[in-house]
């Protein structure tokens, strides 16, 4: 029986050696594997060295001490080493998280810089232009000879084109609100609320204890824009009948809560296939915020978003043209003062 139990461990000790090489190519020849594949080989060579004693050959017993030293030295380095792989894993891990962060950063400031550049282009571009289009034409029905059939063209021209310039002026504030860039969050938040409760039968209640508070940039946009989506799933997909939502300020935490009385969804499902939820989720996790939402069906929604004003810091700060050169002109200052 003894002899069938060391032949099992030597074939269980060769079927980890083959396992560790396996992981010793993986790895980049990492020293773990390599302190285990001796460890191994050692075991082995010591399993074969009892066997050939169970058949009754005589063994000096300082032989298997020192196969027994070998072993307790390699499996021990091996472990120290593996911690300091985990320890390694871990930075990594970190490291990785940041710059995930970082590049959705950058990608929603340069989506908010394009979506700044083309409302100005339409605000400052061909925002005139209607503009004069419309002084000419009021000019023109001030004309008596305009009866009839013409007086009916040029009224609808003039009706096309105040259209026209209210659809600008909407396009470009949902591009870029002005308002939440001249007066702060709570303003910008309830001027969609105007807009969107003109639009819908739709009851939207809005409390808050901000007043003239301005934020950090990327703050103020992502929540606006966090708000903006949230209210729109409601109104698209929830058939609800009353938003409500708070927005207040709690010593360096900004919270809002969020709910609805519509048919509810699986947020775990809503999550994965889309809807928004993973669009809200990343955009708060770049500020490095708290995003909880609650549903059931038949039961509306519940979410509660909060992120600290101070936490929530800049994850890239590119220096500007006029920065750069007195950055650098500051390191030389700092080096002849330590010179």
């Amino acid at each position: 029986m003894m002899r069938f139990l060391l032949y099992l461990a030597l074939i269980v000790q060769f079927v980890a050696m083959y396992y560790a090489i396996r992981l010793v190519r993986r790895t980049k020849y990492n020293l773990i594997w390599i302190f285990f594949i001796i460890g191994f080989l050692v075991l082995a060579a010591e399993r074969a060295l009892e066997l050939w004693i169970s058949y009754g050959n005589p063994m000096p017993v300082e032989s298997i001490a020192w196969f027994d030293i070998v072993v307790s030295v390699c499996i021990s380095a091996g472990i120290v080493l593996l911690d300091r792989l985990f320890v390694y894993i871990d930075r990594l891990n970190r490291h990785r998280q940041l710059t995930d962060k970082r590049i959705l950063m950058a990608v929603l400031r340069a989506e908010e810089r394009t979506r700044s550049t083309f409302s100005k282009e339409l605000h400052d571009g061909l925002g005139p232009l209607l503009s004069s289009a419309k002084i000419s034409l009021s000019a023109l029905s001030r004309d008596k000879s305009f009866e009839g059939e013409r007086r009916e063209i040029l009224d609808n021209t003039l009706y096309v084109v105040d259209e026209a310039l209210r659809s600008l002026r909407e396009i470009s504030n949902n591009l870029s609100p002005h308002i939440l860039s001249d007066f702060g969050l709570a303003r910008g938040i309830q001027n969609f609320i105007d807009r969107a409760s003109s639009l819908h039968n739709v009851k939207i209640s809005f409390a808050t204890n901000l007043r003239g508070e301005r934020y950090d940039s990327d703050i103020e946009v992502i929540m606006y824009r966090v708000v903006c989506e949230l209210i729109t799933n409601s109104l698209k997909h929830s058939g609800c009948s009353e938003i409500r939502l708070s927005l207040s300020m709690g010593g360096e935490v900004l919270e809002l809560q969020y709910s609805d009385n519509g048919r509810g969804f699986n947020p775990q499902a809503m999550m994965d296939c889309g809807m928004g939820l993973s669009n809200i989720h990343s955009r708060v996790n770049s500020l490095n915020g708290e995003f909880d939402i609650k549903s059931s069906k038949g039961r509306g929604m519940c979410a509660t978003i909060k992120v600290n004003v101070r936490g929530a810091v800049r994850l890239i700060a590119a220096p500007s043209a006029k920065e750069e050169p007195e950055g650098r002109a500051r390191r030389r200052r700092q080096k002849r003062q330590k010179a």
